[in-house]
This record gives structure tokens, sequence and C-alpha cells, in this order.
């Protein structure tokens, strides 16, 4: 049972923690979709920490795209392991709650991440802007140093926004209902069950979404306007094709990304959340995860070149062993 006790307007205060009420509506269909996310969330695993590892073990994958790849991949892996865990947990158990200090971690990681990932994307497009607009200059400006700089910068602004806020969400008064339409912590959701004031809260929310979001994809396009601009005025049509397919596998991943966080956070909504809502969610914190591994891995000549040669190496050592 869920305990509490009353402030002393004569509301009910939340005291332990919430329930979340995620996919309850399926009734019987949360056993297939238990199944569905766990192999889905082992794919992610498997196929980020697979990309961590080819990176690290290829030696002409060392390179900035691919170190930027690698704390993309890590970023993904803390994502999705956030969220996941707890909802496979939810979706066999009748009594979904989570203590509020559970909650409160779900919900630093996940806006600390998320809000890294946007600056991690708008990094590697500033990469790929240089190594096509002024390659001659590309082992200077993207130094090591520069390149850890720039990372150590996306996670020290996702860490700067991501812990105040939450600390700010986790500081108001929690009462009435203690049920979150959602299979997270999310912002929203939990605003909606405090009884203070969260017109500033709600206002400086939406604020950082908009910088968050915006701010690296104005970047991310404006990069790609220097870089499509550059390609055009290559003389060969296979100077063209190959410049382009370097940009290839970000430019998806940033389109599905984006795709999901512009409807998540920035088309209006309802008070409530809906089904599709939670769908949505879903597609951002779980499905994109697991397609970012699949789209630099089919998409880009030199990872499958690079994991076609471990695969190769690895096979002649055993051969050689036995």
């Amino acid at each position: 049972m869920t305990s509490s006790k009353s402030d002393p307007g004569g509301n009910q205060t939340i005291s332990d923690v919430f329930v979340l009420v995620g996919f309850s509506y399926l009734n019987k269909l949360q056993l297939l979709l238990f199944v569905v996310l766990l192999v889905i969330y082992l794919l992610t695993l498997m196929g980020n920490l697979l990309v961590i590892l080819l990176i690290k073990l290829s030696p002409s994958l060392h390179t900035p795209m691919y170190f930027f790849l690698v704390n993309l991949s890590a970023s993904e892996i803390c994502l999705t392991s956030s969220v996941v865990p707890q909802l496979l947990a939810h979706l066999l158990v009748e009594e979904k709650t989570i203590s509020i200090a559970a909650c409160a971690v779900g919900l630093y990681v996940n806006a600390i991440v998320g809000l890294t990932i946007y600056c991690l994307l708008a990094a590697m497009a500033y990469d790929r802007y240089v190594a096509i607009c002024h390659p001659l200059h590309c082992t200077t400006i993207m130094s090591g140093r520069a390149c850890a700089l720039l990372v150590g910068a996306a996670w020290a602004a996702g860490i700067s926004v991501g812990v105040p806020l939450t600390m700010w969400v986790f500081s108001l008064p929690f009462c009435g209902s203690n049920r979150i339409p959602h299979f997270f912590c999310e912002f929203s959701p939990l605003l909606n069950l405090s009884c203070a004031d969260t017109s500033q809260i709600k206002a400086v929310g939406s604020m950082v979404t908009v910088v968050f979001i915006l701010c690296p994809f104005l970047l991310i396009l404006l990069s790609y306007v220097c870089i499509i601009s550059t390609i055009l005025k290559l003389p060969s049509a296979e100077g063209r094709r190959k410049a382009f397919s370097t940009c290839s596998s970000h430019l998806t991943v940033v389109t599905v990304f984006y795709g999901t966080s512009l409807i998540t956070y920035l088309v209006p909504k309802p008070g409530s959340t809906t089904e599709s809502d939670l769908l949505i969610s879903l597609l951002n914190t779980i499905i994109s995860p697991m397609l970012n591994p699949i789209i630099y891995t089919l998409r880009n000549k030199e990872v499958k070149g690079a994991l076609r040669r471990t695969v190769q190496k690895s096979s002649f050592s055993h051969h050689w062993r036995n």
C-alpha cells in the first residue's frame, strides 16, 4: 500500500512512491509488449556496445567522427537503461510503483543524457563541416584536445542544466494523486502532480527545451548548408558521391532523433498524456537508440570494413589456436 501524509492546508501529500500507469490499458497484451521491448533493449545494448568495441579495436576508426560516435553510443546506452529496465519490470507486475528517490534518479539521468545527445549531434555536424569544407586544416582544427573539449562541453551543458532542473522539480510538494500517466518519470507529468505554483519552472523548462533542441538543430542545419554548398562545387560526380556518403549516417540519425524530439517536446499537446504520446516517447527513448548503431553499421563502409576485418582476424586467431 502507498503511504501518505497530510499537509497543513489539508491536501494529501505523497510521501514515498509514485505509480507509473504507463501501458496498464493494454491489460494482457502487456506480456507481448514485454517480449518485444526486451528484444529491442538487448539489441540496443549489443549494437551500441559493438560499435564502441569496434571503434576501440580498429585504428582506422580512430578519427574525430568515431570518437564522437563512441560518446553517442555510450549516451544512448545510459538513456535507454534509465527507462527500459523499470518499464520491463512494471509490465510483469500489477503494482507499478516507483520510489520518489528512484524516480528522481531516473529523471536526473534522462535529463542529463538527453540534453547531452543534442549537443553531441551538433558537434558531429561541426566535424563533418570541417572535414568537407576545410579538409587541409581538419587535423589542426579537430585535434584530439579539441574533440575532448567538445565532448566535455556537451556533458557539462547537460549536467549544468539537467541537475538543477531536476532538483527544482523534486523540491516541489506533491499532493493528491500519485499516479503518473507515463511509463517513466517525465518532467511534465510530474509537475501536474504538484500542488505548488509550477508556472515558473514550466517556463524555464520550455526555454531549456527550445534552447537545447533548436539551437543545436540550427547549428546542424547551418553546417549542412555549408557542406552541401561545398559538395556541389566538386568537379566530379564520384567526389560528390563520396562526400555525401560520409554525412549520410549522421544525417539519418539526426532525422530520426530530432523527428521524434520535435513531436515529443515542441508540438502543442493537451494537458493529459495520451496513448499516442506514450508511443512517441517509446520511439524517442527506446527505438531511436536501437536504430543508431544499425544506421552507422549498414550505411558506413568504414565501419562495415572494420567489422569484417575484426571478424576475419578473430576467426583466424581461433583457427590458429586450434
